[in-house]
């Protein structure tokens, strides 16, 4: 695994673990929490692969 690579994941999963925990905050229910974390870190993975080059 390059460095690039481990940069961009440890970030992606850093911005899905806030905004799960803030999804879980607001509303109180882990399921929306833990969905909302999965699909912000995946979508920010391609956006950080093309922004930290």
């Amino acid at each position: 695994m390059t460095m690039h690579t481990a940069i961009v994941l440890l970030s992606a999963a850093f911005i899905g673990l806030i905004a799960g925990g803030l999804t879980f905050l607001s509303s109180e229910a882990v399921p929306g929490g833990v969905l909302a974390g999965l699909s912000a870190s995946g979508v920010s993975v391609p956006v950080l692969r093309q922004l930290i080059r």
